[in-house]
């Protein structure tokens, strides 16, 4: 593999993410790759390659490492990833890459379209539906001991209105929603897969403060109408007085017919259904609910990711983040946004079916 992208969350890859899977022989890293050549000390540091093998040129790296590489990891930001991805794919390279898989809708289906067309493996590392606790809480839902899901509802709600304390500098001069396309991408994946089916309608209301740094909406609310008629409602919230569940720290909650189940900072609790006229006053504490042991595994989120990603190019599975599935969830996230900008629901087959051109080889997604 080569890694493009070293600083930033290139740097979580260098030191967390590959490491993993270079110990266990999953992958091995050939050549590293970033603009600022100062981020390469992340890869040399924390990976076993040299600085002869460190480059600021990706496509210089492409060329001198096609025959001795299989693929490539994407850790760039969106707008970078068409040209990256028509590189690799002229280099034979399979790919796999940081979500989301572009900034705009017209440019991951030409993205989609180009691997199709070239029969090009390409995996997108939707990291936070493979966490331990979400893993735990979708097989809960899927195993139908608590019977069927009908509503999920998801808090992402922290003190990040000022400059600096999310992600960095650059989400604080995205002018559009900076949460939408960085942020709830990840929610609303994992929110749409632990509920099956797909979506039909999104209605998104998003907002600015006046006292928060950002340039664009920082905050939305996202309600979700699924085809199996379970509803989601998301809240995405960067400007709160303080963080009452972060990333890794989400509050989740599914109504299920025999139970509700949250998940909280990790921690997943069972409430059983009990008919009872007094239930519906007062308050449950978290407390009260039923602990559900969480799943285990050496390895998850990203790390996971880059197995799967491996396990797929040697001929197994394809991973359920490929580019076709993730054109999905980039539908949501990008219907939820003209459903901002218009104040009016959105039909989210209609509007991914209006991105695709009918001779495109994706048109089976029409």
């Amino acid at each position: 593999m080569i890694q493009i992208g070293t600083g930033n969350q290139g740097e979580a890859w260098c030191r967390e993410f590959l490491p993993p899977n270079v110990e266990d022989g999953t992958v091995e890293v050939v050549a590293a790759v970033d603009v600022n050549e100062a981020a390469l000390t992340n890869a040399v540091e924390a990976l076993p390659i040299s600085e002869a093998e460190c480059y600021t040129d990706a496509e210089t790296a492409m060329a001198e490492h096609g025959r001795d590489a299989d693929a490539v990891a994407l850790v760039v930001p969106p707008g970078a990833r068409t040209e990256l991805v028509s590189l690799a794919i002229d280099h034979d390279l399979e790919i796999l890459t940081e979500k989301p898989i572009a900034a705009s809708m017209d440019d991951a289906v030409e993205i989609v379209e180009l691997v199709e067309e070239s029969d090009t493996k390409l995996g997108v590392t939707m990291s936070h539906r493979f966490r331990r606790d979400v893993t735990s809480l979708r097989r809960r839902l899927r195993s139908g001991e608590d019977g069927p899901v009908d509503y999920l509802y998801c808090r992402y709600a922290v003190n990040a209105r000022s400059r600096g304390s999310w992600a960095g500098e650059r989400l604080y001069d995205v002018e559009e929603q900076p949460l939408l396309v960085d942020g709830a991408i990840h929610h609303l994946d994992l929110l749409a897969d632990m509920a099956g089916g797909r979506a039909e309608t999104v209605f998104c209301r998003s907002w600015n403060p006046e006292y928060s740094d950002f340039a664009g909406d920082p905050n939305a609310i996202v309600q979700l109408g699924m085809d199996n008629e379970t509803t989601i409602v998301y809240e995405g919230l960067n400007t709160a007085a303080t963080s009452f569940n972060g990333w890794w720290a989400e509050r989740i909650r599914a109504n299920c017919r025999d139970a509700s189940l949250v998940l909280d900072d990790g921690e997943l609790r069972r409430f059983p259904y009990e008919r009872s006229a007094e239930n519906c006053l007062g308050h449950t504490s978290l407390e009260a609910g039923e602990p559900i042991a969480l799943e285990n595994r050496e390895k998850w989120g990203n790390a996971l990711l880059v197995e799967r990603f491996a396990e797929w190019c040697a001929g197994g599975e394809p991973m359920e983040t490929n580019a076709r599935a993730n054109l999905r969830s980039m539908a949501i996230v990008f219907a939820a946004i003209e459903s901002a900008e218009t104040g009016e629901a959105v039909d989210v087959r209609e509007f991914l079916t209006g991105h695709i051109d009918p001779d495109s080889p994706l048109a089976a997604l029409r």
